[in-house]
């Protein structure tokens, strides 16, 4: 059975959900920020917004009891989060390829 959830800890799982999705965003733009200009600030700003998402999968997963099936997929979710960029850009790379002469 499932546990209920305070109402003070469904605001925070709400809001710590929608961080999930910002951060994400944020995550998927500088890793793309990185791979067009270069730098090292990027990529650790790229690694910093991972590192909150996963802080904020974290509690969201706390504060919603989430157990059994619903932390798996809270898992395969973060798991996602770090490999669609890396994804999304090889397929951008590969399709573009000969507008850059490769």
């Amino acid at each position: 059975m499932v546990e209920p959830v305070a109402l003070s800890d469904f605001f925070i799982g709400f809001f710590s959900g929608a961080l999930i999705i910002l951060l994400a965003a944020l995550y998927a733009a500088l890793f793309a920020w990185e791979k067009l200009q270069g730098g090292a600030g990027f990529r650790y700003g790229s690694w910093l917004a991972y590192g909150l998402l996963l802080a904020c999968a974290a509690v969201f997963a706390k504060v919603l009891h989430l157990e059994g099936h619903w932390k798996i997929l809270t898992v395969l979710m973060v798991v996602g989060y770090w490999w669609m960029p890396r994804l999304i850009w090889r397929l951008c790379a590969a399709t573009h390829a000969h507008e850059s002469g490769r």
